[in-house]
């Protein structure tokens, strides 16, 4: 994620809804992810890939992805969407807002805004989505609440999709190649985080040219697949 906006950094205590024995500092930060996007066709091509990067492997991580919106379609309505993310089973949980998406031959740009959740919140959340409303430790609901008028209807769950994530470290790039996992089926994706999305862009379509990986430009989100409710043709 580049071209960081703000930065906010506050201490909060967590209230009665959370933990009230614990308290902690949330970071947040607004920036624009710029993202090259590759989608590849099939489980061989994926796998095909995943060998030839294996001497560069880094992690492998299991998300689950869980979307929000408002009651009113407050968010949505805005280009707008709030996730909660979880690693690895429930060790870490990221909240995230993401906002006017952009997507064009294969390059992503998207507005986002995260911070770190606490775990046991967030699962109470997804079971229970009003709760969302009375986190008065996060700096993000504050502003979702705020900015896009979020009533006292508050949030509804919209489910999600679970993603496996395997990270390299290639030729000075981080790419991820995602295996996601969704109700209707699977979807197959190369991504890159980039500064120069057009000059990685072509680095990657050489390497993945040169070794025979099939591919095409991603031209929606996986969020966006998940809504459509089918694979991208």
């Amino acid at each position: 994620m580049f071209t960081l906006t703000t930065t906010s950094l506050s201490y909060h205590s967590i209230n009665s809804i959370e933990h009230p024995s614990l308290v902690y500092f949330v970071a947040t930060k607004t920036t624009m992810e710029v993202e090259v996007k590759l989608r590849l066709p099939d489980a061989s091509t994926h796998q095909k890939l995943s060998d030839l990067l294996s001497p560069f492997h880094l992690q492998t991580l299991i998300q689950e992805n869980i979307f929000f919106d408002g009651s009113n379609s407050e968010l949505s309505s805005n280009r707008a969407v709030l996730r909660l993310r979880f690693y690895d089973v429930a060790s870490r949980c990221v909240l995230s807002l993401k906002a006017k998406p952009v997507i064009s031959d294969g390059v992503s740009r998207v507005s986002e805004l995260e911070e770190p959740f606490d775990p046991v919140l967030g699962r109470a959340c997804v079971a229970e989505p009003w709760r969302l409303l009375g986190v008065s430790s996060s700096t993000l609901l504050k502003r979702v609440r705020e900015e896009f008028g979020v009533g006292e209807q508050g949030f509804v769950c919209l489910g999600g999709f679970r993603n496996v994530r395997s990270v390299y470290e290639w030729k000075g790039l981080k790419l991820e190649l995602d295996e996601s996992n969704f109700d209707f089926g699977t979807c197959y994706e190369l991504e890159c985080e980039s500064l120069n999305p057009e000059k990685d862009k072509k680095v990657l379509e050489g390497f993945l040219e040169e070794n025979g990986i099939r591919y095409k430009y991603s031209d929606v989100s996986k969020f966006g697949v998940f809504k459509s409710g089918k694979l991208p043709e």
